[in-house]
């Protein structure tokens, strides 16, 4: 627009010049130049159209240009504005990933750095044992980096299944029950053992506890030696004995069917049949053989007046021992009195026994009578 104004104003002072210049009044030459004006006017005109015409295009142009130049720009801060937003997702994304794996690197690596026990695997997982029988999971406990690995094993039914501070595995009486052990570090990580227990023909069980005296018998073939928790709790008895500046140990402890018939033979070959039976058991009828009982220091009545003596009847029971056949009871156990001889029973029930202050015939209710 501002080009078509010029060009007017330029033939109009073009014009008006010429006038000046010729300035005769003639009404020929007026009107010639009158006509050469006209025609200088159209010109004019269609140059200013065209210029018009041009100035309106340029401008439509140029606002679609701008329109257009205006969309690009728009869509290009979309895309950089959604650029940063998804780039910021990602990043989320990716540091969420790498706490979690971070977290669980540290978790592990706590673990190790504290000692503390994560797992437990066992070699077996369920036993069937007879009554009598013993078996040992081996355990590993991770991480290997742990420096405390101490066990601590429970029973849920003793009278079923006895477990040792070992993991030892003792069948008592026929049933199934679940044996555990927990990490004593880590009390939360557990492995449990499912028992079935047997019944072994010719055992004979009362209220979970092997019996051997002159009316139950053990078989001939009934070999089970030292019974290994048996013996852990002497171990622990005599070492609390040898801190009180006490000796005691081990005379006699398993013995098989064949040595218990040699040894009987032998003493009723020297006192007689009766006498031996007061304290001699026949083949298949000593504890011996069931490896629950030890024969400890002199075997003799004077062991009773010793200190160690003294000292173990008061004690034993804290081991899970009793004296088996104390002094008076010789109506009830079938043998006279025999200080030295103590048999195992598990803590528990040591106890009860202890506080009852009855034999281990009288407390079960059953006697103690050869058939013949």
């Amino acid at each position: 627009m501002k080009r078509f104004a010029a060009a007017l104003a330029a033939v109009l002072m073009l014009t008006a010049c010429t006038q000046v210049e010729e300035n005769i009044p003639v009404m020929a030459e007026t009107s010639a130049v009158t006509e050469d004006t006209d025609a200088s006017v159209d010109v004019t005109t269609a140059v200013s159209s065209e210029i018009v015409s041009e100035e309106i295009t340029s401008e439509t142009e140029l606002e679609t240009s701008e329109a257009v130049s205006e969309s690009e720009t728009t869509a290009a801060e979309e895309v950089q504005t959604e650029a940063p937003a998804a780039a910021e997702n990602s990043a989320e994304e990716t540091s969420a990933a790498e706490t979690t794996t971070t977290e669980a690197v540290y978790e592990d690596a706590q673990a190790e750095s504290t000692g503390t026990v994560t797992g437990i695997e066992l070699t077996f997982y369920d036993v069937t044992l007879s009554q009598g029988e013993h078996k040992m999971p081996i355990v590993t406990m991770s991480p290997e980096s742990a420096p405390d690995k101490s066990e601590i094993w429970t029973s849920s039914d003793e009278s079923i299944a006895k477990v040792d501070g070992l993991g030892n595995i003792t069948a008592v009486g026929e049933g199934t029950c679940v044996v555990t052990v927990a990490s004593a570090a880590s009390p939360n990580v557990t492995a449990k053992v499912n028992v079935t227990v047997k019944a072994a023909p010719g055992l004979t069980y009362i209220g979970g506890i092997l019996i051997a005296n002159k009316t139950y018998a053990l078989p001939a073939d009934y070999n089970p030696g030292v019974d290994p928790e048996a013996q852990a709790a002497f171990d622990d008895m005599q070492a609390a004995a040898t801190k009180e500046g006490l000796n005691i140990y081990v005379s006699s402890g398993f013995r098989s069917y064949e040595y218990q018939s040699g040894l009987y033979d032998r003493y009723v070959q020297r006192s007689g049949k009766a006498e031996a039976d007061r304290y001699s058991a026949r083949p298949g009828h000593s504890e011996h053989q069931t490896g629950l009982a030890f024969d400890m220091n002199t075997i003799d009545i004077s062991f009773a007046d010793t200190d160690e003596y003294v000292w173990v009847k008061a004690h034993c029971w804290e081991y899970g021992f009793i004296i088996r056949y104390p002094e008076d009871g010789e109506d009830v156990t079938g043998y006279m009195y025999e200080p030295w001889h103590i048999r195992y029973l598990g803590k528990e029930t040591a106890k009860k026994v202890y506080d009852s202050g009855l034999t281990l015939e009288e407390y079960l209710g059953i006697d103690s009578k050869y058939s013949e």
